[in-house]
């Protein structure tokens, strides 16, 4: 089964990394789109770029729609996981499912050069997540309050990991999220 997908973000890469290495990373999704290089990546939304690496800026620019099977969530956390050590800090990516029947699901994938960089930028991503839910509700006092317990749960979250699986990559299970499509 064909489905519609939306891989959208930004992996902020080391000083001194090239186009190549990239590539080299990225092999597997590039091999699934049966592409040669990142600037052959089009998008089905013609206003989207596809895959830029901005080598001033030492980024990777990812804002691409395609049709996909059911394999590519494996290639694409492939890539993810051998583009995570070329990071210069971690980063969210978001995947967006659309479903024939009209369900959306959302996923965000994190990259980063170490599993205590994904840890933190999880953290991140959850706080604002809360801020943005909460502050229309409550005073900052209150928000605050739930952050502070939030973090808590990260910190210990921490302490109880097994300390031998260092991934470069994280992938909370697919699900629904607030957040909007990305419109461009």
């Amino acid at each position: 089964m064909r489905m519609e997908v939306h891989v959208h973000g930004t992996a902020f890469l080391c000083k001194g990394v090239h186009l190549t290495q990239v590539e080299h990373a990225l092999r597997p999704w590039l091999d699934y789109l049966e592409v040669d290089s990142i600037e052959k990546v089009q998008s089905l939304e013609r206003e989207e770029p596809g895959i830029r690496f901005d080598v001033k800026e030492q980024a990777l620019d990812m804002c691409w729609t395609g049709e996909v099977g059911r394999s590519f969530q494996a290639r694409l956390t492939e890539a993810f996981q051998a583009l995570g050590p070329l990071t210069e800090y971690a980063s969210e990516i978001t995947l967006t499912c659309y479903h024939d029947s009209g369900k959306e699901e959302f996923q965000q994938i994190f990259i980063g050069p170490s599993a205590e960089a994904i840890h933190e930028i999880r953290r991140q991503c959850v706080e604002e997540d809360l801020a943005a839910l909460l502050s229309p509700h409550f005073d900052k006092t209150r928000v605050d309050q739930v952050a502070s317990m939030v973090n808590q749960m990260f910190d210990d979250e921490w302490k109880r990991r097994p300390v031998a699986a260092e991934p470069a990559v994280a992938t909370p299970a697919l699900q629904p999220h607030p957040r909007n499509r990305h419109l461009h």
